[in-house]
């Protein structure tokens, strides 16, 4: 599966998403973000050393011939994202442009496309769960429902450049500490952008300032109206990934599946949104092996949001508190309210995507579930002593009033 690893002497990059290995690191990153002295705003989440030119130019950008082996797993779900390191993920991301035929429709220069996606890595932080690594799983995943619902005869090619580059876009320079945080912080992200998806704005900012630089510029032989078409198309999908739009647009979307019209409009933008929402929490999609992983980061990204939370005397959401929320708890909810019946509505148009992506939802509920049972029975048997020992203690109290 893997291909063999071009050896270049200097180049070789430390794997720095595998996410579980330095988190106290990460830690003490995250913190020193909020102490800069000179920050006029209570907290400050922007990156102030943004990386807008990348810092290897494509030439040395290392070329893996991908294998036919890869190919075909590229455009499954099933396909293992932790096999990969940055350099393979960047060449695997290079290919699928090239692939759809984006490169071509668009006279994308090849060399601008390999900037690109350098500088895209180089503006991902090393965050437990939202980094470089979670940007190619979701472009993956959005590659995966192109190929498998055959979206390429349905839609524009302006729309699949949306889809792809909003998903390589969609959470660049996020911090690791959520909107909620954000706002009940006052951030400089919060104040900047009015309390309204300051992260999701963010990322938008963070693309377009790359897309600004004619060195990383994929759209630069777009005209200007195309440029503006697919500016608001991107900035619009990126901006549905705010989960707090979440059950406004898929009610709006199942308000429109009955009369679903490829040849309208405003039905295939309200489509692209459902898609990148998909793509974007789409891990329990994937086999146990992989998925399970994703768990334990976004946990972790979470545990070290809420301490700090804590600490600051600000709200603490219970599904990201450590001592309150478990592997089984936070994913049952999240599958059974969110997941399934999102991933359900999509099936309604596209039926072929139910056994490769929705039943494995199904069956990750039910293997939630069965941990969770065991869980319940586990801290039954850890308590029954201290109830004994409890009721032991009343009898015998009652004994020696008697006397």
């Amino acid at each position: 599966m893997l291909e063999k690893r071009v050896e270049l002497e200097g180049l070789k990059i430390v794997e720095i998403e595998k996410c579980k290995s330095d988190i106290k690191k990460m830690r003490d990153e995250m913190a020193a973000r909020s102490t800069r002295t000179n920050c006029p705003y209570k907290y400050s989440f922007l990156d102030e050393n943004n990386k807008f030119i990348p810092r290897r130019d494509a030439p040395s950008y290392p070329k893996y011939k991908l294998s036919q082996e890869t190919i075909g797993a590229l455009r499954k779900p099933t396909f293992d994202v932790w096999l990969w390191e940055p350099n393979e993920m960047l060449s695997c991301l290079e290919y699928m442009y090239h692939d759809l035929g984006l490169v071509k429709d668009f006279n994308i220069n090849p060399i601008t496309l390999k900037r690109w996606l350098l500088c895209i890595h180089d503006n991902y932080r090393n965050n437990p769960f939202h980094n470089f690594r979670h940007c190619f799983c979701v472009t993956q995943m959005m590659y995966s429902m192109i190929s498998l619902c055959n979206l390429q005869a349905k839609i524009s090619r302006m729309d699949i450049l949306m889809l792809m580059t909003a998903s390589v876009c969609h959470d660049l320079d996020h911090p690791g500490y959520n909107n909620t945080y954000q706002i009940n912080a006052r951030t400089e992200l919060a104040v900047r952008y009015n309390d309204i998806s300051p992260l999701e704005n963010h990322h938008c900012a963070v693309a377009f300032q790359i897309l600004a630089q004619p060195e990383c510029n994929i759209l630069s032989n777009l005209d200007n109206e195309q440029f503006k078409r697919i500016r608001q198309g991107i900035i619009t999908l990126i901006l549905a990934t705010d989960m707090a739009q979440h059950a406004e647009i898929l009610d709006s979307f199942k308000e429109i599946l009955n009369d679903f019209a490829y040849s309208n409009e405003e039905h295939v933008t309200q489509l692209k949104m459902i898609l990148i929402k998909c793509c974007d929490i789409s891990n329990e999609v994937r086999p146990k092996e992989i998925a399970e992983p994703w768990v334990d980061c976004l946990l972790e990204e979470y545990f070290m949001q809420s301490d700090r939370e804590k600490s600051e005397g600000l709200p603490v959401a219970s599904f990201m508190d450590r001592d309150k929320v478990t592997k089984p708890t936070a994913q049952i909810g999240f599958l059974k309210f969110v997941l399934i019946p999102m991933f359900e509505t999509v099936t309604r148009l596209f039926p072929e995507i139910e056994d490769v992506m929705l039943q494995p939802l199904w069956e990750s509920k039910d293997r939630y579930e069965e941990l969770k049972q065991i869980d319940d029975a586990m801290k039954e048997v850890r308590t029954a002593p201290s109830q004994f020992q409890k009721k032991k203690n009343e009898s015998l109290t009652c004994e020696t009033r008697e006397k």
